[in-house]
Protein backbone atom coordinates (compact mmCIF):
# COMPACT_ATOMS: atom_id res chain seq x y z
CA UNK A 1 0.00 0.00 0.00
CA UNK A 2 2.88 2.51 1.16
CA UNK A 3 5.05 1.80 -2.05
CA UNK A 4 1.82 2.13 -4.60
CA UNK A 5 1.24 5.50 -2.69
CA UNK A 6 4.94 6.52 -3.09
CA UNK A 7 5.01 5.13 -7.25
CA UNK A 8 1.78 6.94 -7.65
CA UNK A 9 3.49 10.44 -5.94
CA UNK A 10 6.55 10.17 -7.32
CA UNK A 11 4.50 9.84 -10.86
CA UNK A 12 2.33 12.44 -10.31
CA UNK A 13 5.36 14.65 -9.48
CA UNK A 14 7.02 13.98 -12.74
CA UNK A 15 3.64 14.56 -14.72
CA UNK A 16 3.51 17.55 -13.30
CA UNK A 17 7.05 18.60 -14.29
CA UNK A 18 6.41 17.76 -17.86
CA UNK A 19 3.60 19.49 -18.40
CA UNK A 20 5.73 22.68 -20.20
CA UNK A 21 8.11 20.32 -21.93
CA UNK A 22 5.46 18.06 -23.29
CA UNK A 23 6.97 15.43 -22.59
CA UNK A 24 7.55 14.15 -18.53
CA UNK A 25 11.17 14.92 -16.99
CA UNK A 26 13.11 12.21 -14.97
CA UNK A 27 15.90 13.92 -12.91
CA UNK A 28 16.71 11.13 -10.88
CA UNK A 29 17.35 7.36 -10.91
CA UNK A 30 14.29 6.62 -8.72
CA UNK A 31 11.71 8.81 -10.51
CA UNK A 32 13.38 6.59 -13.86
CA UNK A 33 12.87 3.45 -12.32
CA UNK A 34 8.51 4.80 -11.07
CA UNK A 35 8.07 5.27 -14.45
CA UNK A 36 9.41 2.36 -16.14
CA UNK A 37 7.57 0.61 -13.34
CA UNK A 38 4.25 2.44 -14.39
CA UNK A 39 3.16 0.61 -17.69
CA UNK A 40 3.63 -2.54 -19.33
CA UNK A 41 5.83 -0.79 -21.54
CA UNK A 42 7.85 2.58 -21.75
CA UNK A 43 9.81 4.23 -23.50
CA UNK A 44 12.81 7.08 -22.14
CA UNK A 45 14.34 9.55 -24.15
CA UNK A 46 18.37 9.86 -22.73
CA UNK A 47 19.09 13.13 -24.23
CA UNK A 48 21.17 15.77 -23.96
CA UNK A 49 18.72 18.52 -24.15
CA UNK A 50 15.47 19.23 -25.16
CA UNK A 51 16.81 20.82 -28.58
CA UNK A 52 18.69 17.35 -29.10
CA UNK A 53 17.66 15.65 -32.20
CA UNK A 54 14.82 13.07 -30.83
CA UNK A 55 13.66 15.17 -28.33
CA UNK A 56 10.81 16.55 -30.73
CA UNK A 57 10.62 13.01 -32.70
CA UNK A 58 9.90 11.46 -29.70
CA UNK A 59 6.89 13.96 -28.25
CA UNK A 60 5.54 13.71 -31.71
CA UNK A 61 5.66 9.43 -31.72
CA UNK A 62 4.48 9.28 -28.29
CA UNK A 63 1.24 11.92 -29.37
CA UNK A 64 0.33 8.66 -31.93
CA UNK A 65 1.42 6.15 -29.91
CA UNK A 66 -0.72 6.47 -26.75
CA UNK A 67 -0.59 3.44 -25.63
CA UNK A 68 3.03 3.01 -24.63
CA UNK A 69 3.98 6.19 -21.83
CA UNK A 70 6.91 8.14 -22.87
CA UNK A 71 9.31 11.08 -20.59
CA UNK A 72 12.80 12.25 -21.06
CA UNK A 73 15.77 11.84 -19.07
CA UNK A 74 18.32 15.08 -19.56
CA UNK A 75 20.52 13.99 -16.46
CA UNK A 76 23.77 12.19 -17.61
CA UNK A 77 24.60 11.56 -14.00
CA UNK A 78 21.30 8.71 -13.79
CA UNK A 79 21.82 7.44 -17.56
CA UNK A 80 24.99 5.68 -15.63
CA UNK A 81 22.57 3.65 -13.98
CA UNK A 82 20.47 2.28 -16.68
CA UNK A 83 23.29 1.92 -19.38
CA UNK A 84 23.56 4.69 -21.00
CA UNK A 85 26.82 6.47 -22.68
CA UNK A 86 25.58 8.96 -25.31
CA UNK A 87 21.94 10.14 -26.69
CA UNK A 88 19.63 7.46 -26.72
CA UNK A 89 15.74 6.31 -26.94
CA UNK A 90 15.11 3.55 -24.95
CA UNK A 91 11.60 1.15 -24.91
CA UNK A 92 11.61 -0.86 -21.29
CA UNK A 93 9.01 -3.63 -21.37
CA UNK A 94 8.19 -6.00 -18.41
CA UNK A 95 6.57 -8.94 -20.79
CA UNK A 96 10.20 -10.39 -21.28
CA UNK A 97 12.24 -7.63 -19.15
CA UNK A 98 14.10 -6.57 -22.36
CA UNK A 99 15.63 -3.57 -23.15
CA UNK A 100 15.82 -2.07 -26.72
CA UNK A 101 18.10 0.44 -27.43
CA UNK A 102 18.10 2.92 -30.21
CA UNK A 103 21.62 4.95 -30.11
CA UNK A 104 21.30 8.17 -31.94
CA UNK A 105 24.60 8.51 -33.13
CA UNK A 106 24.03 4.87 -35.13
CA UNK A 107 20.53 5.95 -36.42
CA UNK A 108 20.89 6.62 -39.87
CA UNK A 109 17.75 8.28 -40.26
CA UNK A 110 15.27 9.93 -37.33
CA UNK A 111 11.71 10.88 -37.57
CA UNK A 112 8.16 10.60 -36.09
CA UNK A 113 7.37 7.62 -37.95
CA UNK A 114 10.62 5.92 -37.69
CA UNK A 115 10.23 6.21 -33.95
CA UNK A 116 6.75 4.99 -34.22
CA UNK A 117 7.37 1.85 -35.98
CA UNK A 118 10.20 1.65 -33.65
CA UNK A 119 8.23 1.84 -30.58
CA UNK A 120 5.05 -0.25 -31.86
CA UNK A 121 7.67 -3.22 -33.04
CA UNK A 122 8.55 -3.80 -29.99
CA UNK A 123 5.45 -2.98 -27.97
CA UNK A 124 5.29 -6.43 -26.42
CA UNK A 125 2.97 -6.76 -23.52
CA UNK A 126 2.27 -9.24 -20.96
CA UNK A 127 -0.55 -10.22 -23.76
CA UNK A 128 0.27 -9.34 -26.87
CA UNK A 129 -1.87 -9.22 -30.23
CA UNK A 130 -0.43 -10.88 -33.02
CA UNK A 131 -0.30 -9.03 -36.21
CA UNK A 132 2.44 -8.56 -38.61
CA UNK A 133 3.70 -5.19 -36.86
CA UNK A 134 3.99 -6.99 -33.09
CA UNK A 135 5.17 -10.40 -34.92
CA UNK A 136 8.80 -8.46 -35.13
CA UNK A 137 9.56 -7.74 -31.30
CA UNK A 138 7.73 -11.26 -30.53
CA UNK A 139 9.91 -13.20 -32.87
CA UNK A 140 13.14 -11.13 -32.03
CA UNK A 141 12.98 -11.17 -28.09
CA UNK A 142 14.99 -13.69 -26.37
CA UNK A 143 12.51 -15.62 -25.03
CA UNK A 144 11.10 -17.84 -27.31
CA UNK A 145 8.63 -20.14 -25.62
CA UNK A 146 5.10 -18.55 -26.59
CA UNK A 147 1.67 -19.46 -24.88
CA UNK A 148 -0.49 -18.80 -27.92
CA UNK A 149 -4.22 -17.90 -27.44
CA UNK A 150 -6.64 -18.44 -30.69
CA UNK A 151 -9.94 -16.51 -30.10
CA UNK A 152 -12.12 -15.41 -32.74
CA UNK A 153 -12.32 -11.23 -32.51
CA UNK A 154 -15.97 -10.57 -31.46
CA UNK A 155 -16.78 -13.45 -29.69
CA UNK A 156 -17.07 -13.50 -25.69
CA UNK A 157 -14.39 -15.65 -25.29
CA UNK A 158 -11.86 -12.93 -26.80
CA UNK A 159 -11.75 -10.25 -24.35
CA UNK A 160 -13.08 -12.77 -21.22
CA UNK A 161 -9.84 -14.49 -22.46
CA UNK A 162 -7.58 -11.51 -23.01
CA UNK A 163 -8.47 -10.02 -19.64
CA UNK A 164 -8.03 -13.55 -17.67
CA UNK A 165 -4.37 -15.11 -19.13
CA UNK A 166 -3.30 -11.59 -19.17
CA UNK A 167 -3.55 -11.53 -15.69
CA UNK A 168 -1.87 -14.88 -15.01
CA UNK A 169 0.88 -13.74 -17.89
CA UNK A 170 3.28 -12.13 -15.19
CA UNK A 171 3.69 -15.44 -13.44
CA UNK A 172 5.72 -16.67 -16.77
CA UNK A 173 8.00 -13.76 -17.06
CA UNK A 174 11.22 -14.29 -18.98
CA UNK A 175 9.67 -18.40 -19.43
CA UNK A 176 6.72 -16.97 -22.20
CA UNK A 177 5.29 -14.65 -24.23
CA UNK A 178 1.72 -14.63 -24.12
CA UNK A 179 -0.05 -13.77 -27.20
CA UNK A 180 -3.45 -13.43 -28.57
CA UNK A 181 -4.46 -14.40 -32.07
CA UNK A 182 -7.60 -13.15 -34.09
CA UNK A 183 -9.05 -16.42 -35.60
CA UNK A 184 -11.23 -14.83 -37.89
CA UNK A 185 -8.63 -12.84 -40.07
CA UNK A 186 -7.38 -14.65 -43.00
CA UNK A 187 -3.74 -13.66 -42.57
CA UNK A 188 -3.91 -15.52 -39.37
CA UNK A 189 -5.08 -18.93 -41.02
CA UNK A 190 -1.57 -20.05 -41.65
CA UNK A 191 -0.79 -19.53 -37.79
CA UNK A 192 -4.03 -21.78 -36.79
CA UNK A 193 -3.42 -24.43 -39.73
CA UNK A 194 0.31 -24.64 -37.83
CA UNK A 195 -1.51 -26.08 -34.94
CA UNK A 196 -3.96 -28.27 -36.76
CA UNK A 197 -7.41 -25.59 -36.22
CA UNK A 198 -9.81 -24.33 -38.08
CA UNK A 199 -11.34 -21.06 -36.37
CA UNK A 200 -14.87 -22.87 -36.10
CA UNK A 201 -12.20 -25.05 -33.25
CA UNK A 202 -11.78 -21.76 -31.62
CA UNK A 203 -10.89 -20.83 -28.59
CA UNK A 204 -7.74 -22.53 -27.95
CA UNK A 205 -4.81 -22.43 -26.64
CA UNK A 206 -1.41 -23.72 -27.49
CA UNK A 207 2.23 -23.86 -26.98
CA UNK A 208 4.57 -22.83 -29.28
CA UNK A 209 8.67 -23.38 -28.45
CA UNK A 210 10.88 -21.36 -30.63
CA UNK A 211 13.93 -23.16 -29.57
CA UNK A 212 12.39 -26.76 -31.27
CA UNK A 213 10.17 -25.49 -33.22
CA UNK A 214 7.23 -27.87 -31.56
CA UNK A 215 3.80 -27.29 -30.44
CA UNK A 216 1.12 -28.22 -28.08
CA UNK A 217 -2.11 -27.86 -27.56
CA UNK A 218 -4.23 -27.89 -24.41
CA UNK A 219 -6.75 -30.77 -24.19
CA UNK A 220 -10.49 -29.08 -25.29
CA UNK A 221 -12.53 -28.25 -22.03
CA UNK A 222 -12.62 -25.00 -19.85
CA UNK A 223 -9.94 -22.30 -20.58
CA UNK A 224 -9.26 -21.57 -16.86
CA UNK A 225 -6.30 -19.70 -15.29
CA UNK A 226 -5.74 -23.28 -13.62
CA UNK A 227 -5.96 -25.15 -16.45
CA UNK A 228 -3.00 -22.70 -18.43
CA UNK A 229 -1.07 -22.53 -15.23
CA UNK A 230 -0.77 -26.60 -14.88
CA UNK A 231 -0.18 -26.80 -19.12
CA UNK A 232 3.00 -24.07 -18.77
CA UNK A 233 4.14 -25.42 -15.90
CA UNK A 234 3.84 -28.89 -17.70
CA UNK A 235 6.45 -27.52 -20.93
CA UNK A 236 8.83 -26.33 -18.05
CA UNK A 237 8.99 -29.34 -16.44
CA UNK A 238 9.94 -30.92 -19.52
CA UNK A 239 6.61 -33.04 -19.50
CA UNK A 240 5.19 -32.19 -23.03
CA UNK A 241 8.66 -33.67 -24.87
CA UNK A 242 6.93 -36.95 -25.42
CA UNK A 243 2.93 -35.79 -26.29
CA UNK A 244 2.23 -35.55 -29.25
CA UNK A 245 2.25 -32.29 -30.80
CA UNK A 246 -0.41 -30.44 -32.39
CA UNK A 247 -1.14 -30.83 -35.98
CA UNK A 248 0.77 -33.61 -36.05
CA UNK A 249 -0.82 -36.78 -38.71
CA UNK A 250 -1.20 -39.90 -37.42
CA UNK A 251 1.22 -42.36 -38.97
CA UNK A 252 -0.08 -45.26 -40.97
CA UNK A 253 2.45 -48.39 -41.51
CA UNK A 254 3.04 -48.95 -45.07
Amino acid sequence: MLVTLCLTLLMSSVIATGKESGLPRLDDTETVKAFISSAEVVVIGFLENEESLGYKELLAASQKVKSVPAAVCTVKEVWVDFNISSDTITLFRKADNHEENLVLAMAKKLDADGLVNFITTNEVQYITEYNQVTAVGLFNSEVKTHLVIFANRGSKDYTKLKKRLGALAPEFTGKFLFVLINGGVKSNFNSLNYFGLKSTDLPRVGIYDGDSDRKWLLPEGEISTERVRDFCQSFLQGELKNVKQAGEEPKTEL
